[in-house]
């Protein structure tokens, strides 16, 4: 079969599904096997998808993929929704460039998309990172740089729960700079340069002392901020070992700016390399 008899075959298909799934959303067709009806639509539009890609109609393939993607979901298969995803990512990369206007937005959600199947339902953080990076790169691609900033913390996020802790002081560095200059994110920089230092602190205390200078000199509204205050007051605590006077910085701090778990993973994990500590923040 040529390529035009593969793409008709392949339209006819998507037609054919969706029929079954508008049937599957009757009062009748509930009753009778409407999931059995949604899974036969999927196996259509997957079949139909890998048609459009021997045709090479990679803007149908990826569509194609996405509606299988979605019936996916709604059948609960969240890991088989995940793969549909990542092959119609996969299909529109390889569209026409006339075709790709808006599609690096689309491909982003996508992968944002995985990404949350992979961070709560299948719980696989290292898969989520790389998903959270697929999603940022093409936000990138769109000059959506406020939307590609917000998929890098999560994976600064993550990094830093994984102990990759390079990894997230280079995004929480970069994000701040982004952010320091426009009027409307500055005040959010203070935050990025506080976990960074915090993740220069887990690995050393001096690192974390030259970054907080770094920072203020950067970012002079930084200095006056209280999360700038309570690094230089666990700095000193740690310099003398102190224990006691950490946790109650960390107290004072928290009665103003609760504590996310993020923050309370890391001091603690600062505080248990001053000798002789119990571990917690009480």
């Amino acid at each position: 079969m040529d390529s035009s008899g593969k793409e008709k075959e392949a339209i006819q298909l998507m037609a054919e599904a969706d029929k079954k799934v508008k049937s599957s959303g009757s009062f009748l067709g509930g009753m009778f096997g409407g999931n059995q009806k949604v899974e036969e639509a999927c196996e259509m539009y997957a079949r139909a998808a890998n048609m459009f890609k021997m045709a090479k109609n990679w803007s149908a393939a990826g569509n194609a993929f996405c509606q299988a993607a979605r019936l996916h979901m709604q059948l609960q298969n969240k890991h088989d929704s995940a793969t549909s995803y990542i092959d119609a990512g996969n299909a529109f990369k390889k569209s026409p460039p006339f075709c790709l206007q808006g599609r690096f937005t689309i491909a982003a959600k996508h992968h944002i998309t995985i990404a949350e199947v992979y961070e709560s339902e299948l719980v696989d953080i290292e898969k989520a990172i790389a998903h959270y990076e697929q999603a940022a790169d093409y936000y990138k691609g769109e000059e959506s740089n406020s939307s590609a900033n917000k998929c890098l913390l999560k994976v600064a996020s993550y990094s830093a729960q994984l102990e990759q802790y390079p990894k997230a002081i280079e995004i929480y560095e970069q994000v701040g700079s982004n952010t320091m200059d426009n009027p409307l994110l500055k005040y959010s920089a203070k935050e990025y340069f506080f976990k960074a230092s915090l993740c220069h602190f887990i690995v050393d205390e001096l690192n974390a002392k030259l970054a907080v200078g770094k920072y203020e000199e950067m970012f002079p509204a930084f200095s006056d901020s209280r999360e700038c205050k309570l690094l230089k007051k666990l700095l000193e605590a740690h310099e003398e070992q102190n224990a006691e006077a950490f946790t109650e910085a960390v107290k004072e701090f928290d009665s103003i700016s609760r504590l996310d778990q993020w923050l309370t993973t890391m001091l603690l994990r600062i505080k248990k390399t001053i000798q002789g500590d119990e571990g917690d923040l009480k």
